[in-house]
């Protein structure tokens, strides 16, 4: 499970990193979110991948804290996803809004470079 795990972080990091060297703002957008749901997965994993464990203490048993999950990063994750949303919908009206101002959608604003490729 781990190196599927691992897998999965490493394909998403890749792919945002690819996509945030794209000339065009939508890409490094999306570049963006990958990364993020790969940061968000790297912190998830920390909390130690456990599969059938009981996710409260019980205080009655004294059990040992060690084989419990870790709720901090679970936490932080959903904490994580929210502001990540939050910041997808602002980059994607900043875009828009500045398409409809310069009638371009590349990051550093030039156009005739892509004209000049086709």
């Amino acid at each position: 499970m781990e190196i599927v795990y691992a897998l999965a972080i490493g394909v998403l990091t890749g792919s945002g990193v690819w996509l945030l060297l794209r000339p065009r703002t939508f890409q490094v957008i999306m570049g963006l979110s990958l990364l993020s749901y790969a940061v968000n997965l790297f912190i998830f994993g920390m909390g130690r991948l456990a599969v059938g464990g009981a996710p409260i203490i019980d205080a009655i048993k004294q059990a040992d804290p060690s084989l419990y999950d870790d709720p901090v990063p679970q936490a932080l994750v959903l904490t994580a996803i929210v502001i990540g949303f939050a910041t997808t919908a602002l980059f994607l009206v900043v875009l828009l809004a500045s398409r409809g101002l310069t009638g371009n959608d590349h990051v550093d604003g030039d156009r005739d470079s892509d004209e000049a490729e086709s």
